[in-house]
């Protein structure tokens, strides 16, 4: 008889991949391995999920002390390696298609129509692949002197739009990324536009934790859709709200941070509450693995897994937690974009069997996981491994 779960708590490590997948070379991203270059920094103190079986992952293959958790690998089939599509997969659609980057800008056709649209200039030398804090730095004094505004993007489907909270008010710096997300369609739709503030004085300007994403809609049903069609709660903490742009979410609580997502985890394990509670933690992605700070990267999953041990504690006989990741953003490698990675599968609740559940062929497994647990009916694709974490 297969276990009832009451409460389901999904916790996204954004970025924490755990090796490179089969096909790196065509993302440029072979040697790629997150974990393996975050256990170089002595800051590194992880024993919860270790003991959750962290280590015994297939593709991680370290040794490992005794383990209380069902532990496996993902391997991801949608064609990316950025926060939209991962995010989409676990939720049970998988993109096949890849969506559309701009190696080398976007064009001036589309740039002058969104600069029509919005009333400000762009300025031409931003419009590329760029690093979001080196951008600032290098075209923040211009953006501050003419109020054109710097438009970048990365090797993820991204429109990105810095600003000058002084400059262009927070109000109109998100209003303008509206207008581009309904400019952005077609060949041109990107998986995400991200309104990226900033503050200071030249040279030292800073991004503020006013960012906000708007997302292409999912192109299918995803789980979301269907618990709360169900009539279950789908809560979603941190920018899993703008991922899946509002659809299917009972409750968004805003997290913009670590500390902000679990402290908001934290007072929700002590709530009641029937269904799903879908939380991303960016600050291992925005602020470590992009930045190629392997100690500040350590430092955060230490400070997670001193969380995770007390909310453990307080887990329901009927709560059910799955830890995963959406993509790998390895901190030593020289690149500082997301990489094609492998993710990590722990999953634990009150009586649980260690099991080894090997490699996922899909993120889409977890989706069909969750509405399996709630009698719901699946996504179309994904495999189910309730029956083999509760036999």
């Amino acid at each position: 008889m297969i276990k009832a779960f009451r409460r389901i708590f999904l916790t996204v490590l954004d970025s924490f991949g755990i090796g490179e997948l089969p096909d790196a070379a065509d993302f440029s991203d072979i040697g790629s391995n997150t974990y393996r270059s975050v256990c170089t920094s002595a800051m590194l103190d992880i024993p919860t999920m270790r003991s959750l079986g962290l280590d015994r992952i297939n593709i991680v293959s370290r040794s490992g002390a005794a383990v209380k958790g069902a532990y496996g690998s993902m391997a991801e089939q949608s064609r990316g390696k950025d926060t939209t599509v991962g995010h989409w997969e676990i939720a049970g659609v998988i993109s096949h298609e890849a969506l559309p980057t701009f190696p080398n800008g976007f064009p001036d056709e589309l740039m002058n129509e969104f600069s029509r649209l919005v009333g400000r200039g762009w300025i031409e030398g931003a419009n590329k692949p760029y690093s979001g804090t080196q951008v600032i730095k290098d075209f923040g004094s211009e953006h501050c002197e003419t109020g054109k505004l710097i438009v970048y993007t990365s090797a993820d489907s991204v429109f990105q739009i810095a600003a000058h909270e002084q400059i262009v008010p927070l109000d109109e710096l998100y209003s303008i990324c509206l207008t581009a997300r309904k400019l952005l369609k077609g060949k041109y739709g990107v998986g995400r536009v991200i309104a990226r503030p900033f503050l200071g004085t030249a040279p030292d300007y800073y991004r503020t934790a006013n960012r906000h994403d708007y997302s292409l809609e999912v192109p299918g049903v995803t789980m979301l859709d269907l618990l709360q069609k169900a009539g279950l709660d789908v809560i979603s903490v941190g920018k899993i709200k703008d991922i899946f742009a509002s659809r299917g979410i009972t409750e968004a609580i805003t997290a913009k941070n670590n500390r902000e997502g679990m402290a908001a985890l934290d007072k929700l394990i002590g709530r009641d509450f029937c269904g799903l509670c879908f939380t991303n933690l960016v600050d291992f992605d925005m602020l470590y693995g992009h930045r190629n700070n392997v100690d500040g990267y350590a430092a955060a999953l230490s400070e997670f897994d001193a969380f995770l041990t007390r909310f453990i504690e307080r887990m329901r006989p009927d709560d059910l937690l799955i830890i995963t990741a959406d993509h790998g953003c390895d901190p030593l490698t020289p690149s500082t974009d997301h990489s094609r990675e492998y993710t990590p599968l722990l999953v634990y609740f009150d009586g649980i069997v260690p099991t080894d559940l090997k490699t996922r062929a899909t993120f889409a497994d977890t989706a069909a996981t969750v509405c399996e647990a709630f009698g719901v009916d699946a996504p179309c694709c994904g495999t189910s491994y309730l029956s083999e974490i509760t036999k």
